[in-house]
């Protein structure tokens, strides 16, 4: 019997990809969007509407999946947005709007599909977390902490789930070339304190989306995951995560040693 996998944010990005993907390895594919109309016709697997952020729209898709499907196999959390700027100048509202998505928006879905995937009693769960969820760049402070919260919460939930068989992973990418660049929220600098470093590290951030790696591999390896009968929980992907653990010590300095030493010859 083939699995049925559960993405979410499947109509962009990393998720269509794998929708995609799975879809064409002969998986039973039902992906998420906040506007499924749009695509009608243009994917091949089912895409049902779900709003991650809205309580009632995560509870009449939850009755709607499980009206079609006897059983789901795998959920992939993938909806989410990217908040950059500079911690100081971004609005705390924006920040909690950041979190609503990328952390509780996730928790929610998770939670809603918890008392399915129990009473089947095996289940697999897989978030796409991010690179900043391990180390935190400046200009993403927000993001990052949305990621370190997330990375916190299936740390401690994948112990209370192994009871039920239920096996919990995160993927961890590195820059790679899908819309999340464009479809980020940037808030705007005012405080003159920070315009030379402000320009230096936009410009950096800039780079690093330009030069980002074809995000074929993070496909592999959620691809991977599902295939594995004991998928490990993180997952970092890309040509820079063997040196994550140096990157911890090192981000810190590459930035005070490149932007900072540059932002006060400025000065």
């Amino acid at each position: 019997m083939k699995k049925t996998i559960l993405i979410t944010g499947a109509s962009s990005g990393f998720g269509l990809m794998l929708a995609n993907n799975l879809h064409e390895r002969g998986f039973n594919v039902i992906g998420t969007s906040r506007e499924p109309e749009k695509f009608k016709g243009k994917v091949s697997f089912k895409l049902l509407r779900l709003d991650i952020d809205d309580d009632n729209s995560i509870r009449s898709f939850t009755e709607q999946l499980f009206s079609q499907i006897r059983q789901l196999d795998v959920l992939v959390n993938n909806a989410g947005f990217m908040v950059t700027g500079l911690a100081e100048e971004t609005p705390v509202e924006v920040g909690r709007r950041q979190f609503e998505t990328n952390f509780w928006g996730t928790v929610k879905v998770t939670n809603a599909l918890l008392p399915y995937f129990r009473k089947q009693k095996h289940g697999q769960i897989i978030t796409v977390s991010s690179i900043v969820g391990l180390i935190g760049p400046p200009n993403l402070s927000y993001y990052s902490a949305s990621k370190h919260a997330v990375e916190g919460y299936f740390k401690s939930l994948r112990f209370e789930l192994n009871q039920f068989n239920i096996k919990v992973s995160v993927v961890e990418p590195v820059w790679f070339k899908t819309n999340i660049g464009h479809n980020s929220y940037s808030a705007t600098g005012n405080i003159a304190d920070y315009d030379v470093y402000r320009k230096q590290v936009n410009a950096l951030t800039k780079k690093s989306l330009e030069e980002a790696e074809a995000p074929d591999a993070v496909v592999n390896t959620i691809s991977k995951l599902i295939d594995t009968k004991e998928p490990k929980f993180s997952n970092p992907v890309g040509k820079m995560t063997g040196m994550i653990l140096f990157l911890q010590s090192y981000v810190p300095k590459m930035f005070e040693g490149s932007i900072l030493k540059s932002v006060k010859t400025a000065n």
